[in-house]
């Protein structure tokens, strides 16, 4: 034989061992191997294959590689998706590495070509040929895997290495065992090491073939049945249920019995019982039957837990549990009181509405616990499929039922306290209106006999003390609204948050945190500076985040210096929380022309607002700026409106829209504003700066105006006022009809302001103007 030595780039196969004279396709995907192809195929297409020594190594060095390979020409290459590329090559002759060239960017070998081709065949060589062919002969006999025509394929081989090789090639022998017949140069060893694996194989698939024939034997089609109920019963006891499927029928049908229904539903759920009884264990109906009757059957039915009426303690706990809230304390014990006399029959449904963090979900947990009822929440955010209210129907794959049902399932008694959280964050879509399906539930009329999709029997849901709660009315559907009694909890005074943070909320985070009075403290004016300058809000939930951040970074610096106590200051706060990130406006330090004060309602409290008009020569344009919404807009033309037309009486040029333009301007312009509420503080501004006459400093303003010069109500009159008291402002003009709403402002700050009600904006004008 005559050797030859060639530089060819090298594959690493990952388990898999290519023969001489094979033609196979494979897939590559690592990046050298990819490069080694692409090197072959732009020289003479030929390419060197050795297999790994383990398969796992995803980047092989010379010793995670045999030695003897395969030297293959590729006859295709295809580009798949994924960065893989398909290979067809066919096998040349074996070849073993002397001298490893280049490892980088991929395996390029010095590979010594070992040349096979048959000379004569000996008398050996021909006698090894007939036995492997017997051999091969009897393995096709026993595996029924193999196809005839490869059999048929090897008759005609006579050179003994070439059978060895394509034999090999065939078999299911391992990895190792076909890299042995590689590395194996002689071709009577080579036909003597496959004559011994072969017979191995045969061995193996006759002993497997006597297990297969064994086990058909015991099985025939009258004993079918009866070996799956035999693997059912080792299932079953495997699983613990020794008593198989007719234990829980049993029990299935014990319970219906009890339960305190009508018969034609007791009657269906007897008949569900029964077929599940005849539906094998392993059936996905035997599943969907078993979650049903569980589900039904686990409703609190008659269950009920005695209701508390003893106001006093009502009063007590919500006391404990919330400081302040006044009026929601006295509505909430009204309605209690009305459901003491009437021994639970009143089925108000009370809606909790304000801003987040005022209390609305503890106020519902303090009912619940006054009342000693069990308490479930239902957090209805962003549900937009009538099937999460009323649940869905068998029918479906994965079917459950609704959310009230659920929580009722949740609850154990029939009649807990179930908050429906979020009410207003519900969606429309083509599923349905989710607020439709609650009108049933929190109608007093109808939930009596509420029908879940699921359950399909009538539940009576009359007992049940709902209690809803959402940050506006505005998105909540007429038809709901109608069946709830509006409770408003707008918000917390600065002392009211004081107090709450003093007295609750920092005893709170001193819990969460780990620590104790003896190593943490914090000042009065530390509170009230976290209050003024680090939050802005209606409720206290950033209040409290703040104050447990506080305690956050004091637990860190006492770890960090050992000290053994921190205390938090107004002089030292900003080394703990950073900068102040609110500021309010105060009260103005002179009286100014065209500048008012006005006030205005946001979702996290009142707010001052500065409304500014200048007035110069021009031709009677009119510009707002400030981002003002469009209503807000509508107010400033209808003031200027109403100047023209008393221009006269305001001693006013009355060709001041033809002369001069004038400028709106309301400050912090990248903030939204809108509303009707401005409308007088905006006429008044015009007319300061049309007449030079200035404007109080000490007033402010709210209330919206017509083109008649009339002052018409607006909302949030406690928080507008809370916000000009905390501006230093004494001083508010409001809508005569708002008059009734002075009572809502808390003691402490109705106490300490004047105001003033006005019906018109000639009023507006001689208290808010200076004149001489």
């Amino acid at each position: 034989m005559e050797n030859n030595i060639h530089s060819l780039p090298t594959v690493a196969m990952r388990g898999l061992v290519v023969f001489p004279y094979m033609q196979l396709n494979f897939d590559v995907a690592r990046t050298a191997s990819v490069k080694a192809i692409e090197t072959a195929s732009q020289q003479n297409s030929k390419i060197f294959l050795v297999t790994q020594r383990k398969a796992e190594v995803e980047n092989p060095k010379e010793d995670d590689i045999y030695r003897v390979g395969t030297i293959a020409v590729i006859k295709q290459i295809m580009h798949l998706p994924g960065n893989v590329t398909r290979l067809i090559v066919k096998g040349i002759s074996r070849g073993i590495i002397r001298e490893y060239e280049s490892t980088s960017p991929h395996f390029v070998c010095r590979v010594e070509e070992i040349n096979e081709a048959p000379i004569s065949v000996t008398d050996a060589e021909e006698a090894y040929c007939r036995v492997l062919k017997n051999k091969l002969e009897e393995y096709f006999a026993v595996n029924p895997k193999l196809q005839a025509d490869k059999f048929m394929s090897i008759l005609d081989i006579k050179h003994l290495g070439q059978l060895c090789d394509t034999i090999a090639a065939m078999t299911e022998l391992d990895t190792e065992d076909k890299q042995v017949l590689l590395n194996e140069l002689n071709y009577e060893r080579r036909a003597e090491e496959l004559i011994d694996r072969i017979e191995h194989l045969i061995d193996i698939m006759e002993l497997e073939n006597k297990i297969i024939r064994k086990t058909h034997e015991r099985i025939n089609e009258n004993q079918h049945e009866y070996f799956l109920r035999e693997q059912l019963h080792v299932i079953e006891d495997e699983l613990g249920d020794k008593d198989g499927i007719g234990a829980e029928v049993e029990e299935f049908r014990k319970k219906i019995e009890k339960l305190k229904i009508k018969k034609e539903h007791k009657d269906k759920l007897l008949k569900d019982v029964e077929r599940f009884s005849k539906i094998p264990s392993v059936s996905a109906d035997s599943g969907v039957i078993r979650t049903y009757l569980e589900a039904v059957l686990g409703l609190p039915w008659d269950k009920a837990k005695k209701e508390k009426f003893d106001i006093k303690a009502v009063e007590k706990v919500l006391d404990e549990d919330h400081y302040g809230l006044e009026k929601v304390k006295e509505r909430i014990l009204e309605f209690l009181a009305v459901r003491s006399l009437t021994k639970g029959k009143n089925t108000t449904v009370l809606c909790l509405e304000g801003p987040p963090g005022v209390g609305k979900t503890s106020v519902a947990k303090s009912i619940a616990r006054a009342l000693g009822r069990k308490y479930v929440r239902v957090s209805l955010g962003g549900i937009h499929d009538e099937a999460d209210i009323r649940g869905h129907r068998k029918t479906y794959i994965g079917a459950m039922e609704g959310r009230i049902i659920a929580a009722m399932r949740e609850a154990g008694v029939k009649n807990p306290v179930m908050l429906l959280d979020e009410v207003d964050k519900m969606g429309i879509d083509y599923k349905g209106d989710p607020s439709a399906a609650l009108l049933e539930v929190l109608d007093n009329e109808q939930n009596n006999e509420f029908r879940d999709h699921y359950i399909e029997i009538p539940y009576d849901l009359s007992d049940v003390l709902f209690i809803t709660t959402a940050n506006t009315l505005e998105t909540i559907s007429q038809p709901l609204l109608d069946r709830m009694e509006i409770i408003n909890l707008s918000g917390y005074t600065a002392k009211e948050k004081f107090y709450i943070a003093r007295d609750y909320l920092v005893k709170k985070a001193l819990v969460k945190t780990g620590m104790s009075d003896e190593s943490f403290s914090i000042s009065d004016g530390a509170i009230n500076m976290i209050i003024d300058h680090y939050t802005r809000e209606a409720g206290v939930r950033k209040l409290e985040q703040t104050i447990e951040s506080l305690l956050r970074k004091a637990a860190k610096e006492m770890l960090d210096t050992g000290c053994g106590k921190v205390s938090i200051t107004k002089r030292n706060i900003t080394d703990y929380l950073g900068k102040e990130k609110y500021h309010f406006d105060l009260m103005n330090e002179t009286d100014e022309i065209g500048i008012a004060r006005g006030l205005a309602w946001t979702s996290v409290g009142g707010e001052t607002l500065s409304v500014e008009a200048n007035v110069m020569e021009g031709t009677g344009k009119v510009e707002l700026t400030g981002k003002l919404g469009d209503v807000m807009k509508e107010s400033a033309m209808a003031a200027i409106s109403y100047i023209r037309s008393k221009s006269d009486e305001l001693d006013i040029d009355a060709d001041f829209y033809k002369t001069k333009d004038i400028h709106i301007h309301v400050p912090e312009g990248a903030v939204p504003k809108d509303g009707p509420s401005a409308g007088i503080t905006m006429a008044t501004a015009v007319v300061s700066s049309l007449s030079k006459t200035p404007i109080r400093r000490d007033v402010a303003m709210t209330g919206e105006i017509t083109l008649r010069g009339k002052v018409l109500p607006i909302g949030g009159l406690k928080e507008k006022s809370m916000a000009a008291y905390r501006a230093g402002i004494k001083t508010v003009i409001i809508p005569d009809k708002n008059k009734c709403d002075i009572d809502e402002i808390p003691n402490e700050i109705r106490g300490d302001m004047k105001f003033i009600p006005v019906s018109n904006m000639d009023e507006v004008l001689d208290n808010s103007l200076r004149r001489e």
